[in-house]
């Protein structure tokens, strides 16, 4: 898979279906988010769900109803060709994946960009902690858990967490470095015992591929973007679309912009 380094230029391939893929290891050293579509009678409450749950859901940008564009993360941005796989819902059940939102595009839609962990990664790997999954090719082990988020109004459910596998040391490290980036879901929210958090099986992710643990590993827990996909199920809008998990935006942000020390 050809490495992007200019995010503007990933875009615009995206736009031209010239890139697919998800966007691990995409344009280093800038952010990427998820996302979160909804109608405007649906968008101050998520809004408000968001704020009482920044872990999974710390905002970077939204659009005005109806503009596909969001200045705040990116330039020459078009909400509805940008992302390289999107998950419409339907009274919040996933419908189908598309390629682009031009067909079901509506005036009163509301976009939210949300920070994204692949941001940290490379702070990770700066120091030396290696994220296996990009190094393998993949996406990103995700999980639903037993974990509930705070409720806003019709917006509730589970939180979603990612998983990267470390050496205890590691981990430890991980945690220091991770708490200096809140925007892109900070530190761990848990190590060790999945089912603790309500995993069953490590080896079959809810979203993404699997990842290998080692001898002498943990597996250490981060909030998730695709939190939000938890909550549109609950809250059963007649319309929302989403990222397809792994596949981003990739925004002109950099990555150390949304550090706090």
């Amino acid at each position: 898979m050809d490495i992007y380094t200019d995010p503007a230029e990933l875009r615009r391939a995206i736009r031209a279906r010239k890139f697919a893929s998800h966007t691990a290891g995409q344009c280093p050293g800038y952010a990427q988010g998820n996302l979160a579509i909804l109608p405007r009678d649906y968008a101050s409450e998520f809004l408000r769900f968001a704020q009482m749950n920044p872990k999974p859901c710390p905002i970077l940008g939204m659009s005005e109803p109806g503009d596909p564009r969001i200045p705040a993360v990116g330039a020459d941005l078009d909400i509805r060709t940008d992302i390289s796989r999107y998950v419409v819902f339907r009274d919040g059940e996933p419908a189908g994946d598309v390629d682009d939102l031009m067909q079901v595009w509506r005036d009163d839609l509301v976009a939210f960009v949300i920070g994204c962990s692949f941001s940290f990664e490379e702070a990770l790997k700066e120091d030396g902690i290696p994220v296996r999954y990009v190094e393998r090719g993949h996406n990103v082990s995700m999980y639903r858990t037993n974990v509930a988020t705070a409720e806003a109004g019709r917006f509730g459910g589970p939180l979603v967490v990612s998983m990267r596998p470390m050496k205890p040391a590691q981990a430890i490290r991980a945690i220091q470095i991770t708490s200096r980036f809140p925007n892109v879901h900070g530190a761990p929210v848990h190590f060790g015992d999945p089912a603790a958090i309500g995993i069953r099986d490590i080896g079959k992710p809810d979203f993404g591929d699997p990842t290998e643990i080692l001898p002498g590993e943990v597996p250490v827990f981060w909030a998730c973007g695709v939190t939000p996909q938890s909550a549109i199920r609950k809250a059963r809008p007649p319309l929302a679309i989403a990222h397809k998990p792994g596949c981003m935006l990739v925004t002109d942000l950099r990555n150390s912009q949304l550090s706090v020390f």
